[in-house]
């Protein structure tokens, strides 16, 4: 695991250098530079912070060549197939010098070109130059699910990349400046879809791609891509047959992410997926199992487990060395710090756990498997549930249905209450249930719609006219519509909300703490067997008492006690209600004052005091809109206005001098 970056005709040594130390964080354990001059005037630069993982000898130092230097690579990620790929390429009269899969990544790309993609089973971000022929070439990919980010930044023959969009920062000539568009889509969703960032002219390449750059040019193609068969197709196997596959082909999965030379460990919310991983790793070795909770009046009305002994249990029946982490985070001062890493806001309130997890980790293992992923091939979360809610209710009369609209919608937030979630769920499905499924999925993901950023957006706002912040989610529809509907949610799921969200902020706040994670439920083989070999009501069995991920639940089934198997979704919440009514307080009502708002220019105070109020007397619940309104804040203070790069310079000092 690592941190890469490149220049191509354009900075020099030191603009490599910086880029490459200001990813620190992502490999503590070495650093390398390699840079060419051709005699046309080109430059390329590639540079590599490196987390040693495999082979912590000096063999595996990067960037890496072949054996005559005319292939070279920064890479990122983890390939849990390297060893059989080895074999075959030593086969084939391939030399190898070091026992890393970086080497086999070289070889694997010598003899089957941008082929080799195909082959290749685990997370990666890499980038090859190869010099072998007229002109030098550039091949970046990324993989399949987009596990492992890539950012790039192209302009009038001149590119640079990096693992971290504040590597890109480091170039002369990028510049930090907000797009709207993403903009909008962030203020719609938490979050912005890939490939756009929040800065101008900065992308990321999307998952499932490579793109290749010669003379000046660069070409962005898609090798692969997660597919479903029709809606009217026939699902021959018997759910037991079926259920004992599912759990052979996942522990397989299971056993080849935990090959590792430094200690390995797992997450344990308790849930059914981080459960049913610790189960399958404790097969083989004693595991070092981490859980994250709260003292008991910050979880109220949050969607977590609140009973920490459930994991506990679990734990001492599978014999784990169990780490309980009870936390009361300093989140004034942890929120700027975690902007930083993530680049862009996130206005998901996970990410602090996510990384309070991943610190506490860190003093005992280097490798941690997570459960990302689970919900996304086998249907688990809430609004899949809420579609099967959908298709029964839109047969109920209409003036029913308006007065239960009208009901819901008249609820105040009960927020402090364990029906906060609930309510909160039922007020989205009253206003999404007059549209169509594909319409209603994408308003049920939003969380201010079209009138509410009007409305909040001030009048010297500039923004980008008839922008439709669903487009790409319509797209993804569209491109799977002969599938059943449940399948094309998990679809988008998969390619747009999990990419973007859940893997990102898995990786940024993972590798902040220097702490590789491994999600063995999106290895490759088994989410595409997955789709292809489970009906969608086994995936989702029932219609108003629907049970999520139902196959694998009895695929799990006499490995986990039925505790665990009865538990509801469960993962690494945070109590954002508490904290914007007792720790953020004061911080809201400095970085959302009506003076600070104005001058900004881009919202209008007297609307943004709106969700503000109305949060605290409890009338709506704003909660998460004011986490967005905080987070972007942060982020605009950071990195539009400056703050980013003194912050980098005390991070690297501070890593310098714990690694002396």
């Amino acid at each position: 695991m690592c941190g890469i970056s490149g220049l191509v005709n354009c900075g020099d040594t030191e603009t490599l250098a910086r880029m490459t130390n200001v990813q620190t964080h992502r490999g503590p354990d070495d650093s390398g530079l390699w840079e060419r001059r051709f005699p046309n005037g080109e430059y390329i630069g590639l540079g590599s912070r490196r987390l040693a993982i495999l082979d912590l000898s000096a063999g595996g130092h990067m960037p890496m060549s072949n054996e005559d230097g005319t292939v070279w690579i920064t890479y990122n990620g983890e390939i849990y197939n390297f060893v059989d790929l080895r074999r075959e390429l030593e086969g084939k009269g391939h030399h190898f010098r070091s026992h890393t899969d970086t080497e086999v990544i070289v070889h694997l790309y010598e003899e089957y070109g941008v082929d080799c993609l195909n082959r290749l089973n685990g997370m990666f971000a890499f980038a090859i130059c190869d010099l072998r022929g007229p002109s030098p070439k550039l091949f970046l990919a990324r993989d399949h699910f987009g596990i492992k980010p890539f950012y790039y930044f192209e302009r009038a023959g001149k590119l640079a990349f990096a693992s971290e969009i504040k590597a890109l920062l480091e170039v002369p000539g990028i510049e930090a400046s907000m797009n709207m568009e993403a903009l909008d889509k962030f203020l719609t969703f938490l979050w912005v879809p890939d490939p756009l960032t929040m800065f101008d002219g900065i992308l990321k390449l999307p998952a499932g791609h490579y793109a290749l750059w010669q003379g000046g040019e660069l070409r962005v193609e898609q090798y692969w891509d997660l597919t479903f068969p029709a809606a009217e197709h026939s699902f021959e196997r018997k759910e037991a047959d079926l259920a004992d596959e599912i759990r052979e082909r996942f522990s397989a999965s299971v056993d080849r992410q935990m090959v590792s030379d430094v200690p390995i460990g797992a997450f344990l919310s308790a849930g059914l997926d981080s459960s049913s991983i610790v189960a399958v790793m404790a097969r083989k070795q004693p595991v070092r199992t981490y859980t994250i909770t709260f003292p008991e009046n910050y979880r109220v009305g949050e969607t977590a487990i609140d009973d920490p002994g459930v994991p506990r249990r679990l734990a001492r029946k599978l014999g784990c060395e169990h780490h309980e982490i009870v936390v009361e985070p300093d989140v004034t001062n942890l929120l700027p710090s975690l902007t930083w890493h993530m680049d862009e806001p996130t206005a998901d309130p996970a990410i602090i756990t996510a990384y309070l997890v991943c610190r506490e980790a860190r003093k005992n293992v280097t490798v941690l498997l997570s459960g990302v992923g689970g919900d996304e091939i086998f249907a688990g979360y809430r609004k899949h549930v809420a579609h099967a809610w959908a298709q029964e209710y839109r047969r109920i009369p209409g003036f029913a249905r308006a007065a239960a609209e009208y009901a819901l919608l008249s609820l105040p937030s009960m927020r402090g209450t364990a029906l906060k979630g609930s309510v909160r769920l039922g007020k989205k499905m009253a206003r999404s249930a007059a549209l169509n499924p594909a319409e209603a999925f994408i308003r049920n993901c939003t969380y201010l719609d079209a009138e509410q950023r009007t409305n909040l957006y001030s009048t010297t706002s500039p923004l980008l006219p008839d922008m439709n912040p669903g487009n790409q989610h319509l797209a993804a529809f569209d491109k799977v519509r002969h599938a059943d509907f449940l399948n094309q949610m998990l679809y988008l799921d998969t390619k747009i909300f999990m990419t973007t969200l859940n893997l990102t902020y898995n990786d940024k706040m993972s590798m902040a703490s220097s702490v590789e994670v491994r999600v063995p439920f999106l290895d490759r083989e088994f989410a595409e067997f997955v789709a292809w070999n489970v009906a969608p009501q086994s995936k989702l069995k029932g219609k108003w008492h629907p049970l999520t991920k139902h196959i694998f639940r009895e695929a799990m089934r006499g490995m986990l006690p039925d505790e665990v198997l009865r538990q509801p979704k469960a993962g690494f919440a945070a109590p954002v209600d508490y904290w914007l009514a007792h720790d953020l307080r004061p911080m809201v009502d400095d970085l959302l004052s009506e003076s600070q708002v104005r001058k900004r220019g881009l919202f209008r105070p007297e609307v943004v005091r709106k969700y503000v109020d109305g949060q605290r007397r409890g009338t709506e619940d704003w909660s998460m809109q004011i986490w967005q309104l905080l987070t972007l804040e942060i982020w605009m203070q950071l990195f539009l206005d400056g703050g980013a790069r003194a912050f980098a310079q005390r991070k690297i000092g501070a890593q310098q001098l714990a690694t002396a």
